[in-house]
Order: C-alpha cells, then sequence, then structure tokens
C-alpha cells in the first residue's frame, strides 16, 4: 500500500493479519464537466437570486472575492473562469476587482505561489491583496459570546464580496468552506484566537454542528460583514469536484455538508491498538500546522495507550513561530494543555492539540523534521515505515490491530454507537 508523502508516495508493508481496516473515503465520482457545473450553480443558486442577477441590481465601484490560500487545495482553474465572465456580464471591469486570499494567521503567498495556484493569467491581470490579521481592520461589533469582530478593511468597505471554498471535515469547526472564508480567513488575531479558545471545549466534548460554538461564532461573523455570494464545492481525495453549491452563505453551504460528510465520515466498530496514517501529501503536509489534523483525526480511532504512526512530510517545518516556542518551553506535554487554559493564543493552539494526542498515546512520525524536532514535540522520530512496522511488531510482539488511513487529513473516524 502507497501512503501520500509531499509529493512522493512511500511504501507500507503491514501484515495482512495485523489490519483491522483501510479507513478511506468512500468515494465519488469526479464531475464531468466541472466547469460547466460551475456555471449552471451560478445561474441557478440555493436560496439566492443568480449572481448575474444580483450584480446588475447593485450599484458596484469596489467588488472583492475572497479566495484560500495555499494550505488549502481548491480546484480555481474550474472556479474562477465562471465567476470572473459572470462579473465582466455584468460591466464590471479588471480594476474593479480585488482578490483578497483569505490566510488567516498564515503568511502571504510568495508569488509562484500565487501564480501555481490561480494561474499566470489571473495572477497577472488582477488585484490581489494578502490578508493581515494585524494590519488594517474594521470592528464590526460584539457577539453574545463577548467576541468582538474584526474583519478586513477592503472587504468591509467593499460594495459586493463573494466567497469561493471548500467543504471538507474539519477537526475544530466540523467543516471547513463557507463562513470559514471570513472568520478565520479575513479576520483580526484578536477575533481568530477568541474563537478558536472554544476548541478546548469542543475536542473534549464533540458537539454536535449546531451546538459547536465554534461553527455558531463563525456565522455569526460573517453574517456581520454580509456576503453577498457564496461558490464552494465538494471534492473527493483526487481532488476532482464531486459538488458546486453556489449562493445564500448559509443554505448553500449547508448543501454541501451532507455530501462530504457521505464521502468523509468512516464507521468503525472499534478502537485499535494501532493507526497509520497519512496527512495526505501535498500541500496538507507542508507543515506541522496543517498536518495536525490527520493526528487529530487518528486519534479518534487508537485506545488509549495505543500508538499512532503519522506520515508527514513538513519541507517548512513547524509552520508557525509560537507552535514551535511554545513546544520549546514545554517539558511535558501537559505543560501546553495548562497553558492554553489559561490563555488562548493563535500557533500555541497546535501545540495543545499535539500534546493532548501524546499525553495518552505513543506518535511516530515520519518526517523531514529532525530527531531533535520531533523529540521537541513530545514525537518519536522514524526514518522510514518499514522501521515503523518493525517497531510495532516488537513493542506489541506482533499481537496488535491496525487502522491505515491514507486519507488523513480528511477522513473522520466515527465509532458506531
Amino acid at each position: 500500500m502507497l501512503l501520500k508523502y509531499g509529493r512522493k508516495k512511500l511504501s507500507l508493508d503491514l501484515p495482512k493479519e495485523n489490519l483491522l481496516k483501510v479507513l478511506k473515503a468512500a468515494e465519488k465520482k469526479g464531475l464531468k464537466d466541472p466547469l460547466k457545473e460551475v456555471e449552471h450553480s451560478l445561474a441557478n443558486p440555493i436560496a439566492s437570486k443568480p449572481l448575474l442577477e444580483l450584480l446588475k441590481a447593485k450599484k458596484i465601484e469596489d467588488l472583492v472575492i475572497v479566495v484560500n490560500d495555499v494550505s488549502r487545495y481548491t480546484p480555481y482553474e474550474y472556479m474562477l473562469p465562471p465567476i470572473l465572465d459572470t462579473i465582466k456580464k455584468a460591466g464590471l471591469k479588471k480594476e474593479q476587482i480585488t482578490f483578497i486570499v483569505a490566510t488567516g494567521v498564515h503568511a502571504a503567498h510568495s508569488e509562484a505561489q500565487n501564480r501555481e495556484i490561480f494561474g499566470d493569467e489571473i495572477h497577472e491581470n488582477y488585484s490581489f491583496h494578502h490578508h493581515d490579521c494585524d494590519g488594517e481592520l474594521v470592528e464590526l461589533g460584539t457577539l453574545s459570546t463577548g467576541n468582538k469582530v474584526k474583519i478586513n478593511k477592503k472587504a468591509v468597505e467593499a460594495d459586493f464580496v463573494i466567497t469561493t471554498g471548500v467543504i471538507l471535515p474539519h477537526y475544530m469547526a466540523g467543516f471547513s468552506g463557507g463562513r470559514k472564508s471570513i472568520l478565520p480567513g479575513i479576520a483580526g488575531r484578536e477575533t481568530i484566537e477568541k474563537n478558536h479558545s472554544h476548541m478546548v471545549h469542543v475536542m473534549a466534548e464533540n458537539p454536535p454542528l449546531a451546538e459547536n460554538p465554534i461553527n455558531q461564532e463563525l456565522f455569526a461573523g460573517a453574517e456581520l460583514l454580509g456576503v453577498d455570494f457564496i461558490v464552494n464545492v465538494v471534492t473527493n481525495s483526487n481532488r476532482e469536484i464531486v459538488k458546486v453549491v453556489s449562493g445564500d452563505l448559509r443554505e448553500a453551504w449547508s448543501a454541501g455538508i451532507e455530501s462530504s460528510a457521505e464521502m468523509y465520515e468512516v464507521e468503525i466498530a472499534e478502537k485499535a491498538d494501532v493507526a497509520v496514517v497519512s496527512s495526505g501529501g501535498f500541500p496538507r503536509d507542508i507543515n506541522v500546522y496543517q498536518a495536525q489534523k490527520a493526528l487529530d483525526h487518528a486519534d479518534h480511532a487508537v485506545k488509549k495507550g495505543g500508538t499512532i504512526i503519522w506520515v508527514a512530510e513538513c519541507t517548512e517545518g513547524l509552520g508557525e513561530e509560537r507552535f514551535e516556542r511554545w513546544m520549546d518551553e514545554a517539558e511535558k506535554p501537559e505543560d501546553n494543555i495548562e497553558r492554553i487554559k489559561e490563555k488562548f493564543l493563535i500557533g500555541g493552539h497546535k501545540a495543545f492539540a499535539i500534546s493532548k494526542v501524546v499525553k495518552d498515546k505513543e506518535v511516530i512520525l515520519i518526517s523531514d523534521l529532525s530527531k531533535a524536532q520531533s523529540e521537541n514535540m513530545f514525537l518519536k522520530k522514524m526514518r522510514s515505515l518499514a522501521e515503523a512496522t518493525n517497531y510495532l511488531e516488537n513493542k506489541y510482539e506482533g499481537n496488535y490491530k491496525a487502522y491505515v488511513m491514507p486519507q488523513g487529513s480528511l477522513t473522520v473516524p466515527i465509532v458506531k454507537k
């Protein structure tokens, strides 16, 4: 069996008698003509008038399109041309359009990254603005939770806002896409930190989506801004579009959830001794910050005291300064767990998420990180899957059962009740 590792694949040789199940997505076929499906969705949206009609009905000087950053693969080669064609038909010029890259707390793209994601033609002909969570923001109001919602000034001042995204399982928010384009995508650092501080409760209690406080705040924040139209897609593990949903922020996004859940929520009868999990290759394992989602999903499939073999290349290291600093300063996993309860900080939340797993389970990391970097996160460094499986054989004396999760960032194990 091959597991994705960056842009390569690693071979896993696990004895048949030890394999409990391979947890793969219930794949749906990609659409035959995704470009046409996006066009059809724009003209036949959910709980909204067609995009062209909305654009013509409003006096627009500045239009903003919110797009994902490099850490979230989005099939823009199919999504953006129909959107831009529709905007052109409405009489707007290229100079009136600004793409805001929803970096959240991440760094801005390099020019090469921007060209790879959006293509040379769009990169060269349109204005791109990379969100800065510490930059120019406008406070829109205070939520019932006390969170002050600060949003990117360019988006607030725009006459029309279109958001784009992919609807996939998300370990904190339930699902990505929709409202996440605004919060955390183009929100202020303090707003994001206050929202993400609910993760301690969410990861402990695993509430249903409607009761998830993170999800509730995301919607409330996005609705304060006012999103005029969304275009979201559901993709399979081959990154092919299987469903397009456009229109109203809440209704269109909700229409995509069922399709995503059908593919990526995987029922298991019981937890196993071991899970071998790949974060899914580039860009999902570009750094530990992004790759961690797969570790969280594997945690749901493994017994307390069990073992997780985590495959994630992480060519860009840990991926965030505070995350790295918290790991440097912690002497044991419990330090990060207690620290996040005292004061929630972005970056620190990743240290908490990893520490929460390694406190109860042994985690072996196969990556480009050094032994020192791995051990600094309380992870055992191994050079290959062969070394890791030999380690399992010795540790359990051959008597163990394992799940294999080739799409670990996507598949969410659910224990059957």
